[in-house]
């Protein structure tokens, strides 16, 4: 005798597991959403994706796709834009010493300058900034297309070290590091830096060298900002393991294939 399956508690309908289809017992289809797979090829972003399988320019396997969401394996799979066979780009990894000033976006609603500035006549294909760096800061951005490599550097649950140099508008003791370090409560999000060490003092300014773990919007500024402290200058040098170095400010370099395994390890 077969038991009758019934609704959660909640009222919803019952919905079976979706390993396996139920008309076919096959498992579902491999890939991804074709405009993710679009953007995962290097070719655009994954918005941009959504546009051209909705104006109707991407097929597979010969076919007009107009769903942005429809399962597509590249590994088996034909792709064309505008009749054009896509295939993977060559993966691009850059660093650039983003100056201050610029916004972290290809275009900007409100015409401001852009990172992308810098890389401007450079023969690239479609690249991503990871992460960002907001208008005033500056110091190290990466640069790529390979979103393997960028979703490794952004997983929250490896706690990539970010290190920041910073100038702020007074002298700075060891109580005052230790708050920054113990944390504020802003707008119901518990902001701290991991570490927080005094690397110099001239005048009335001092340099502090700041690490985080963790990506929320303008921690550093708002953490200061909580204590009475202003920021004057705020500098990236290192992402886990890579230092800017002496890379020229408004300058971009592709990584060494020893950096990016390097950045690529747990």
């Amino acid at each position: 005798m077969t038991r009758e399956r019934r609704p959660p508690p909640s009222g919803k309908p019952f919905k079976a597991a979706p390993s396996r289809s139920a008309a076919t017992g096959r498992e579902p289809p491999a890939g991804h959403g074709l405009a993710r797979v679009l953007s995962k090829l290097g070719y655009c972003s994954r918005m941009q994706g959504e546009a051209l399988v909705r104006a109707g320019r991407v097929t597979v396997d010969g076919r007009v796709i107009l769903d942005p969401e429809h399962r597509t394996d590249p590994a088996r799979m034909r792709l064309a834009v505008d009749g054009a066979p896509l295939k993977a780009r060559a993966a691009i990894h850059l660093m650039l010493n983003k100056p201050r000033g610029l916004v972290t976006t290809r275009h900007d609603p409100q015409g401001r300058p852009t990172v992308f500035s810098c890389l401007a006549g450079l023969d690239l294909p479609h690249i991503a900034p990871v992460g960002r760096l907001d208008k005033a800061s500056e110091g190290l951005l990466l640069f790529t297309n390979d979103t393997a490599f960028a979703d490794a550097l952004t997983d929250p649950a490896r706690h990539l070290g970010k290190t920041y140099h910073v100038q702020v508008d007074r002298r700075v003791d060891a109580a005052l590091l230790a708050r920054m370090e113990a944390g504020i409560e802003d707008r119901g999000e518990h902001l701290a830096l991991k570490r927080a060490r005094l690397l110099r003092e001239g005048g009335r300014t001092s340099w502090l060298e700041v690490v985080l773990d963790e990506g929320r919007n303008r921690q550093i500024r708002r953490v200061l900002a909580a204590l009475d402290i202003e920021t004057l200058r705020l500098v990236r040098v290192a992402v886990g393991p890579l230092a800017l170095g002496d890379l020229a400010k408004g300058t971009v370099r592709p990584l060494t294939p020893a950096e990016i395994v390097m950045l690529r390890a747990p």
